[in-house]
């Protein structure tokens, strides 16, 4: 699902600040940022709490504020010399995995902000459930993806 949003330029700005915090870990006592080099893009990611996020920023794009809800943050970035990157359009999908080996579908929406684009998909999660998380990324005009895996422990408290 696509979709681009008509909000005010300073809530555009409180968004993308936001989703970077979470993407750089901030986000319910998240690690350091992640991020993995995949040819000639690098794919930043994240998942945290759903309740970590405002109010406000919740209910203009449509995500649940539980403690235990996640959202998985994901960016693609093509490399391009002297810059920190070009955001650029992916497919991805995926699954996340518990311990007792039930499979989540994880089914993500894209967000562009001005040249930011962004996906986030949301999850329920129990307390100290560890997930493992296997995504498909694609970014537009590729013929295979990138598989990444990561795996994380949530805490609903």
């Amino acid at each position: 699902m696509r979709g681009q949003s008509t909000l005010p330029k300073t809530m555009k700005f409180l968004i993308a600040s936001l989703l970077t915090l979470g993407l750089l870990g901030f986000g319910g006592g998240a690690s350091a940022e992640s991020s993995r080099v995949f040819g000639d893009y690098v794919v930043h990611y994240n998942a945290f709490r759903s309740d970590t996020l405002s109010p406000e920023i919740a209910k203009a794009y449509q995500l649940t504020r539980r403690n235990n809800r996640i959202i998985v943050n994901i960016t693609v970035l093509k490399k391009v010399m002297g810059t920190t990157g070009k955001p650029v359009s992916a497919t991805i999908s995926g699954n996340a995995s518990n311990l007792t080996g039930q499979l989540k579908n994880v089914d993500f929406r894209e967000i562009k902000e001005d040249t930011a684009i962004y996906y986030i998909a949301e999850l329920k999660v129990s307390d100290g459930e560890f997930l493992k998380f296997r995504l498909n990324i694609t970014p537009d005009g590729e013929e295979g993806p990138a598989r990444l895996q990561f795996s994380k422990r949530f805490f609903t408290y």
